[in-house]
């Protein structure tokens, strides 16, 4: 899999641009603020169908425009597959593959397998459980379009049984009945989604371990462990038990939903205890596994996307990600650096084809 070529229109700060890309390596260089990322972003955009840092569709548009359209060529398993997305101020976003409209994009998720590797990426840390959710899901989602239809439909159960919480309150009255129709099915469905984030993390975890003793040399231990309320009980019995805090909180408290992540380095949190640098390590070795565990089950090298990644690692760290790229561990992989000659050094040094964009 890989990207041929790229049509912008009024995306975040670009009016119009097009590039041919090489089938290894794309590097972009210019001065901070120029649109470097936004080019990382927009290729992003074609995979998931929404921006890696803006979550928000009508901010993607170009300010004092009414749309944006991002227009790419992929080779897959050698043959061509257009995707476009657009977006009109005050429309649905729409997905085309090949011409023909996505009725749901949840049935684009995982046709193009792409990480992205960004400075952002600290939000995994610093931010709250939901952040870390997002991320579980998506790697699982990528490989498997039956987890993520059952995401969505576990998020729509649990919106209505909140809504009708709110209901009662407002009315002060109280269906037990009403409120259980709910219940049995966000149990039934909780239960799966539980299930395959076990067995997603039982694979994961080792691989991630792996890349981050051959980034850190072994230097410290760290470990990524699965928080949910459903170790301990069953969703169902949760939900029965909790119904008074729900009466009162007007929304349901317990569940899949509040699942979470724990970053830990030497059995402390990482957020807490981990240096600077001992963080990047644990987010890039993160990533990696990601890509990794996307090749392994797809049989597909997902695009790899390094923003600004050598200014903020150091020398040591770039090197062991320069090596793998001699050892042909990654397919096309595109780069945005703000030094034009440091960058061609890192790349000549990996003896790949390439292309230098400057903007």
């Amino acid at each position: 899999m890989f990207l041929k070529s790229i049509s912008l229109l009024n995306y975040k700060n670009i009016t119009d641009l097009q590039y041919e890309f090489d089938t290894k390596i794309n590097t972009f260089v210019g001065k901070n603020g120029i649109g470097k990322t936004n080019v990382l972003d927009a290729i992003y955009h074609l995979a998931y169908g929404k921006s890696y840092f803006n979550p928000l569709a009508s901010q993607n548009i170009k300010h004092g425009e009414d749309f944006f359209v991002i227009d790419g060529v992929f080779e897959k398993e050698e043959k061509e597959e257009k995707v476009v997305c657009s977006l009109k101020k005050g429309q649905k976003k729409t997905i085309k593959r090949n011409g023909k409209i996505y009725e749901k994009l949840s049935e684009h998720i995982g046709f193009i397998p792409l990480v992205i590797i960004s400075p952002s990426d600290s939000d995994l840390i610093i931010e709250g459980s939901e952040t870390r959710r997002k991320f579980i899901d998506s790697v699982i989602s990528i490989l498997d379009n039956s987890y993520l239809n059952e995401l969505i439909h576990y998020q729509k159960l649990v919106a209505q049984r909140n809504a009708l919480l709110k209901y009662f309150a407002v009315n002060h009255v109280f269906d037990a009945d009403n409120l259980a129709v709910y219940d049995e099915p966000i149990a039934e469905i909780g239960l799966k989604i539980f299930t395959k984030r076990q067995q997603f993390l039982e694979n994961f975890i080792p691989i991630f371990q792996k890349h981050h003793q051959t980034i850190t040399d072994s230097a410290e231990q760290v470990q990524l462990r699965y928080d949910s309320q459903l170790f301990e009980n069953s969703l169902e019995n949760l939900l029965k038990k909790n119904l008074p805090k729900d009466k009162a909180l007007q929304y349901t408290s317990v569940g899949i939903h509040k699942d979470d992540l724990s970053f830990e380095i030497d059995g402390f949190p990482i957020k807490k205890f981990g240096s600077q640098g001992q963080q990047k390590s644990f987010l890039i070795a993160l990533k990696l596994a990601q890509f990794e565990f996307i090749k392994e089950k797809s049989g597909v090298l997902p695009i790899l996307l390094f923003d600004d990644i050598f200014d903020k690692l150091d020398e040591t760290r770039v090197q062991k990600i320069v090596s793998m790229v001699n050892n042909d561990v990654f397919g096309q992989i595109f780069i945005t650096d703000t030094h034009e000659e440091r960058t061609e050094s890192i790349i000549q040094s990996t003896h790949q084809s390439y292309k230098v964009f400057r903007l």
